[in-house]
This record gives C-alpha cells, sequence and structure tokens, in this order.
C-alpha cells in the first residue's frame, strides 16, 4: 500500500493549550473537516504518552489520533526514526497511516476494535490471531537500519541497554522516590553485570534476528470482532531484535499493568500450544518445503529461547522506568514499576537460565 502524504506542521504542542494546538494540526492534515464540529477523546491508557482522538460527531471510525511525545521520551526512542518505521509497518498492513509531523509528536489513523485484557489474552482464538499477526510484523524490513549493520541483521538489544543504563539516573530529589530507589533498586554496576548475563545466555540460542515491536503489552492489541482480525499499535519501541523476544515479552504482560499479577504468567502447559501454532504458521507463509509440521524439539526450542527472553524483557522494562521516573510528568509510580520488574527478573533468571535447549 503507497502511504498517504504526510504533513509537516511546524508547533509544538502544549499540555496547556492541548486542544487548541491540536486542531490546527488537524486543520492540516484534515483541512476539509469543519473544525466547528470537532470532537476529542482523551486515551488514558498510555504511560509514555499523551494521546488525543480527534473525530467529528457522528463519525468516530475516521478519527485520527494525535500523540504528544512524553517529557524526556526522546532519551529512550528514536523519534527520527519513528515515520520511517510506521510508513514500513503501514505498507505491510500492519500499522494504520501516517498523516502528519509535528515538533513534539505526530498524527495518524486509528484501528478500532478493543484492547485486550488479562481474561481476552487468554482466549485461543485470539491467541493465534496474535501469533500470525507477530509473524507479519516479523516480515517486514527496514532498509535503513540493515544499512547500519553488517551482512545480517543483528540483535539491538544490547546497545539499547547500554544507552539506557547510561541515561538512567543515579538518584531522585523527590524523598518517596529516592526511598524505593536507595532501598531496592540495584545499582548500575550491578545492572551492568546483569547486562552482561543476559546478553551471553541469548547470544548462546542462536536465535533468529527479526524487525519486532517488543513492547506487546495488552493494551497494544487491538482485536476487531467484526473483522476478526488483531493489529498492534505503538511502535515506539521497534527495533531489530531476537524473534523470542516478541513472545517472551508479551507472555510478561499477561500479568497485566494497573494491578501487576505474575500469577498470570502462562504455563509452559499454556505456552506449547500457543508456539505450535506460531512455529506453524510461520512455516506456512515462509513456504517450507517440509510443510507446517513442526517437531515437538522446534516447540521446546522455541519455549526455552521465549522464557529466556521474557526475563531480558523483564529488565528492559525496569531500566525504562527508572528513566521514565526522572523526567515522566505523566502521574505514574515509574520506581515501584521498575522495583517490580526487575524483582521478577531475578526471580525468573534462577528459573529460565539453566534450561538447556534439546539437542
Amino acid at each position: 500500500m503507497d502511504p498517504p502524504e504526510c504533513v509537516n506542521v511546524d508547533i509544538s504542542v502544549s499540555k496547556a493549550n492541548l486542544e487548541e494546538d491540536v486542531k490546527k494540526i488537524i486543520a492540516k492534515v484534515r483541512p476539509q473537516w469543519d473544525l466547528g464540529k470537532l470532537k476529542f477523546k482523551v486515551f488514558t491508557e498510555g504511560i509514555t504518552n499523551k494521546l488525543l482522538g480527534c473525530y467529528l460527531e457522528g463519525d468516530f471510525d475516521n478519527l485520527v489520533l494525535v500523540r504528544v511525545n512524553g517529557e524526556g521520551s526522546g532519551l529512550i526512542i528514536n523519534r527520527e526514526g519513528e515515520p520511517e518505521v510506521m510508513q514500513a509497518l503501514y505498507a505491510a498492513g500492519c500499522a494504520p497511516p501516517l498523516f502528519g509531523l509535528f515538533n513534539n509528536g505526530m498524527a495518524y489513523g486509528f484501528f478500532s476494535g478493543e484492547t485486550l485484557d488479562e481474561k481476552s489474552v487468554r482466549d485461543p482464538h485470539i491467541q493465534r490471531l496474535i501469533a500470525e499477526e507477530m509473524i507479519r510484523m516479523h516480515q517486514v524490513h527496514l532498509p535503513s537500519l540493515q544499512q547500519q549493520m553488517t551482512e545480517k541483521p543483528v540483535s539491538q538489544y544490547q546497545e539499547k541497554m547500554r544507552s539506557w543504563l547510561e541515561a538512567a539516573p543515579t538518584h531522585f530529589d523527590n524523598p518517596a522516590k529516592q526511598k524505593v530507589f536507595e532501598s531496592e533498586i540495584p545499582s548500575k554496576a550491578e545492572l551492568a553485570k546483569e547486562l552482561h548475563d543476559i546478553v551471553e545466555a541469548l547470544e548462546d540460542l542462536n536465535m533468529n534476528i527479526v524487525f519486532s515491536h517488543n513492547d506487546l503489552l495488552l493494551k497494544n492489541i487491538i482485536y476487531n470482532k467484526e473483522k476478526d482480525n488483531v493489529h498492534f499499535i505503538d511502535y515506539e519501541y521497534s527495533f531489530y531484535n531476537y524473534e523470542a523476544f516478541d513472545i517472551g515479552n508479551h507472555f510478561a504482560e499477561y500479568a497485566g499493568m494497573d494491578e501487576v499479577d505474575y500469577s498470570l504468567y502462562p504455563s509452559k502447559e499454556e505456552q506449547l500450544p500457543w508456539l505450535k501454532h506460531y512455529l506453524e504458521a510461520k512455516s506456512k507463509v515462509n513456504g517450507s518445503s517440509k510443510g507446517t509440521e513442526v517437531t515437538d524439539k522446534e516447540v521446546e526450542t522455541l519455549y526455552i529461547q521465549v522464557n529466556k527472553c521474557a526475563c531480558a524483557a523483564h529488565y528492559l522494562w525496569g531500566v525504562w522506568a527508572l528513566i521514565q521516573a526522572a523526567h515522566s510528568v505523566i502521574d505514574f509510580d515509574y520506581v515501584g514499576y521498575s522495583n517490580i520488574r526487575l524483582k521478577e527478573y531475578f526471580r525468573r533468571k534462577e528459573e529460565f537460565f539453566c534450561l538447556k535447549v534439546p539437542s
């Protein structure tokens, strides 16, 4: 699909003048709209950015999303590379169209449907749709990123984590944050050692490297019951990564965000059918000469890769939350969230890092 024209609007949207600033953007990306009939819907799920839906009264299906980047988010997100990612994913049918860019955000299309929750993500039919959409996204190639690499794509996980660790704070002026930070959060030196252990464990697995979403929490997955399809949203953290990372991170997100409950992490018995369908669907897409049949050994190998990657995901979001705690103005307990993710990383590391791939 050829992307629509993307308009550049020289404006910085301010929190104090949000709706008026957004109207100026809509006037450029939807010049035919009557701004007097413009309606707004504030989306409150995100913990990185501000998101505002704009639509004409009675026409919610043609809603335009205007995303205002979170304070300091440029430290951990490649904002300059985002348009290319959006356009490549749109061409593959994986993302909505990009309509416009402004100084601190973008305007783009909307996937209608319902975000998943802790119950719907366990529906076997929806699980199969998620696996198939993940495979479709993993087929996407970004020439500009690949050109920076050697003969084949390499995981950017270690590179990202090193830069995030450098950007992580060493103290907080807020006494409540500092108390948790001092008593619960490992030092930068300790976190650097853990990164070494993670990379060593993952590189030993010889995993495929693909263009990954990397942030498949439940609210970033939209199920449209009428069309019976699934779409992913919010591609800010997309980069080349281990294929199994998207799955492991997704499984870790079964626990939810508002009240994190890691007893909801899927058991091996729950994971195996998911993983088998993923491998079968991938084999079909790739036109494997052996058909879509996969062996128990292949499923077991992917299970081990996925669960080690789940540990890497806990670590990533633990470090991410520390940076957010220092810069974000969104009302969320980032230090507490970092503590939760890092504690789960250490707990699962003991369980999963000792697993051996079948020979």
